[in-house]
């Protein structure tokens, strides 16, 4: 006999995230789920999104790490409030860590929620989080082989920010498969090349998340 362990926690965790949807609804706020790997880039993609946004939304951070709140101490010194999820171990978010950390923040006097999830490419496909919209942050050091290795990431992904453009002459990242994987697994998905340090291509990426955020405003 098997036993599946799986669908009784999703289900669970799925409850809370339409809790958590409702109440984002109710008070207006866009959620943003960032999903890549370790090294890709996300808190420096954060940090450029902040800058290209804040002038025209109220911006709060939830960061999940397995461990330390460096990343959240990086955003709180730029002006912006900042809760750290630290998972102990766990590879993903859940919706009842997220809804912990949003406890925290007042809902009233935000636009837009930007969380940083653990950095991996599996595990938090599966859960919502009551979220607006997943987007994928890869990095071009990681390699273009990526989409067809973690095909799962892509598909849920509402756009795909390459990130670290900048390095494309230093590796052997081909840039034209890279896209056309993507566009099989996503074909809906727009793909932002940036380079978050230098703020490269980020004017495209925030203008197209600034959209989304004025549909629900």
């Amino acid at each position: 006999m098997q036993i599946d362990m799986k669908q009784p926690i999703l289900d669970k965790n799925d409850q809370l995230a339409s809790e958590l949807r409702a109440r984002f609804a109710e008070n207006r706020v866009f959620v943003l789920d960032l999903l890549a790997s370790p090294g890709s880039g996300k808190t420096s993609t954060i940090l450029a999104t902040i800058d290209a946004l804040r002038d025209e939304f109220n911006i709060a951070v939830i960061e999940g790490d397995i461990a330390s709140n460096v990343d959240a101490e990086r955003i709180k010194a730029q002006g912006i409030p900042a809760v750290q999820i630290n998972t102990g171990g766990a590879c993903h978010l859940e919706s009842a860590m997220l809804k912990r950390a949003v406890d925290v923040l007042d809902l009233a006097r935000l636009d837009l929620i930007i969380v940083e999830n653990v950095g991996n490419l599996v595990c938090p496909t599966d859960f919502d989080l009551g979220e607006n919209a997943k987007v994928m942050i890869l990095s071009v050091p990681e390699g273009d082989d990526k989409p067809l290795k973690y095909p799962g990431v892509f598909q849920v992904a509402e756009a795909v920010v390459l990130n670290k453009v900048d390095t494309l002459p230093v590796f052997n990242f081909d840039r034209e498969a890279f896209e056309s994987a993507v566009r099989q697994l996503n074909p809906q998905a727009p793909i932002f090349p940036i380079a978050a340090t230098k703020g490269d291509g980020v004017e495209a990426w925030a203008e197209w998340l600034a959209d989304r955020i004025r549909e629900i405003q």
